[in-house]
């Protein structure tokens, strides 16, 4: 599909159009629009798949937190007027989609998470990465994955240009102290939605026992592990990420009442 980000504002987003359901693809500290490319063309058929920058490199700085995020998305949601959402968030994406769904749950028909921070995460770590070093970065992005092959050149240089200018990596170590900070073990029981938990094997950075503790704390909730995966099951192994999800929200669907 050839799909460009629109701009509206101050909102910048991918939306594929149709009759369906949204379906709001949330990405992590250093994801985009390239992490879902899988996921726009399996679902795009079904719903509305919308993928809205969060916008750390833009916030004023004061607002630069977990928090602030959580707040775009939801003036985000209200200028769409979206209503019956599904959300699926990775890695600090994940951690955004459970606030704002525990503040909103009456817009959120079912939670995707996969690799989400708010109990445990292992990353770039609560100081500004060293500047100028490739190799340390081509590893810690490498590390995301189970085959550092799937980690290509494009992703590393991307990650080394944001660490290396100052005001862009302030910005990233200001949001992953937010989320450190933000742990939600006592807000998991909030919600209420369906909520699927796809979690690589060999995940590093949120480990699967991240993954059993969500499913411990999480009421409405499944958890799927899949094999030779890490830290971003989506990309590395797209297929089945996207069977996994296509069937939970087939059930999702299921469950809800029919219109009268």
């Amino acid at each position: 599909m050839n799909l460009k980000m629109k701009k509206d504002g101050k909102f910048e987003f991918l939306e594929t159009g149709g009759s369906g359901e949204p379906l709001l693809l949330l990405h992590g500290l250093f994801g985009g629009l390239s992490n879902f490319g899988a996921q726009i063309e399996e679902f795009s058929g079904r719903f509305n798949v919308i993928v809205p920058t969060l916008p750390m490199m833009t916030l004023p700085l004061r607002k630069v937190s977990l928090a602030g995020l959580v707040d775009h998305l939801a003036e985000f949601v209200v200028h769409k007027q979206l209503h019956n959402i599904h959300l699926m968030g990775n890695s600090l994406g994940g951690h955004v989609a459970i606030l704002y769904a525990i503040d909103h749950p009456d817009r959120i028909a079912s939670i995707t998470l996969t690799g989400s921070s708010g109990l445990f995460e292992s990353a770039m770590g609560n100081s500004f990465p060293p500047r100028g070093n490739y190799e340390f970065i081509k590893k810690k992005v490498e590390s995301t994955f189970y085959d550092p092959a799937t980690s290509s050149k494009e992703l590393v240089d991307e990650v080394y240009n944001t660490v290396n200018d100052r005001s862009r990596g302030i910005r990233i170590v200001m949001t992953a102290k937010s989320a450190v900070r933000h742990n939600l073990a006592h807000k998991l029981h909030n919600i209420e939605a369906p909520t699927l938990l796809v979690w690589g094997k060999q995940d590093e950075i949120t480990p699967p026992f991240v993954g059993e503790q969500f499913h411990e704390l999480i009421k409405d909730s499944e958890l799927h592990f899949i094999d030779r995966c890490a830290h971003a099951p989506m990309m590395e192994r797209p297929r089945e990420f996207n069977r996994i999800m296509g069937n939970f929200l087939e059930r999702v669907a299921a469950r809800q009442p029919s219109p009268a």
